[in-house]
């Protein structure tokens, strides 16, 4: 990766979380002046998110789309994050996808033979690793990405090279050169049109016995390993209070995930809710906004995945005018206010 020059800022990127980093590296590659600014805190979703990679997800078992194309580029983003701050961000683990019911396991069943399913689904879980469950798959190319180290290293790298700073910029659509990177802030405020961003709570906690070698996924949830004998656990949607406070709600359907993908004991060490930034079809979106200024936006609940090959695709369009297929343009999707 290159350095950026002195030669003026061209580019302000404001928000800093898992969009605005990946960004910020794909303009620093490239050599392209810019600076970040982040008011810090808020309502967003890098702040607690567990980075889970799930290559076929949701309860109708449909790979995520494009994954074929944007896997391989997170991946190879990471690898090159990792070599330049020495850490460890991507962390591989199989995925134990759990059929709660008899009607659900044969949908998966049927599914599972279609090319695009085929390509992820490894074998059928043994009877003794599902005790409990109808049936199940052990799911290839999934992971955990470590977000909060990812954007809390990305701030200290850009911080020692003067071009980030804690601050909060007034929306201006006159300015050109801002590239809005603020997540769900930007959409609750309904600074980019149409959203419907959603709360999540989810749990970090600590047991002795859980599976540490897989991802469980069923029940509506998830458990991911973090090492040590701690897990993180999710997810609920909440579409109203679009706020940083966790629930008794939330708390208790949490526990019910825990109990049915882990067990009945472990130690809660914390409970915490961000907002997802989610636009019209659950998609993200870039560009430029029709009234000034750019956008990147919209990752919802798989940012780990689509971050970095959004971002690429967002530096190569600002720098070098290469507009991405249409799919990803918030001009078709978004209608900007004046």
């Amino acid at each position: 990766m290159s350095e950026v020059s002195d030669s003026g800022v061209a580019w302000t990127i404001v928000g800093q979380g898992l969009a605005g980093s990946c960004l910020a590296w794909e303009l620093w590659r490239r050599g392209v002046n810019f600076c970040i600014v982040d008011r810090e805190g808020g309502i967003a979703a890098s702040r607690v998110a567990a980075g889970l990679v799930n290559p076929v997800t949701g309860k109708n078992f449909e790979p995520s789309p494009m994954i074929g194309e944007f896997l391989p580029e997170a991946l190879a983003f990471y690898r090159c994050i990792e070599e330049k701050l020495g850490v460890v961000l991507w962390h591989p683990l199989p995925i134990m996808r759990l059929a709660g019911n008899d009607d659900e396991w044969a949908k998966m069943q049927a599914k599972a033979s279609r090319a695009d399913v085929k390509v992820w689904v490894g074998r059928e879980l043994a009877k003794s690793e599902i005790d409990g469950w109808a049936g199940g798959f052990e799911i290839s190319g999934g992971g955990r990405f470590d977000v909060k180290m990812f954007v809390d290293r990305t701030r200290e790298f850009f911080r020692a090279q003067g071009i980030y700073r804690k601050d909060e910029i007034a929306f201006d659509r006159d300015e050109m050169a801002r590239v809005w990177c603020d997540g769900a802030a930007g959409l609750v405020l309904g600074r980019h049109g149409e959203a419907r961003c959603a709360k999540g709570e989810i749990l970090t906690v600590r047991a002795t016995g859980w599976d540490e070698a897989r991802i469980r996924v069923g029940a509506g949830g998830w458990l991911v390993p973090l090492g040590e004998g701690c897990f993180k656990l999710g997810s609920t949607y909440e579409w109203e209070r679009l706020d940083m406070e966790p629930s008794e709600a939330g708390l208790e359907r949490l526990r019910r995930i825990a109990m049915k993908l882990g067990g009945a004991d472990f130690e809660i060490i914390a409970h915490e809710a961000g907002v997802r930034p989610i636009l019209r079809r659950s998609e993200p979106l870039i560009g430029p906004m029709q009234a000034g200024g750019w956008m990147f936006n919209g990752l919802g609940s798989k940012g780990s995945l689509y971050a970095p090959g959004m971002a690429r695709r967002l530096a190569l369009w600002m720098v070098n005018g290469q507009e991405p297929e249409g799919h990803f343009d918030i001009r078709r999707f978004v209608k900007n206010r004046a």
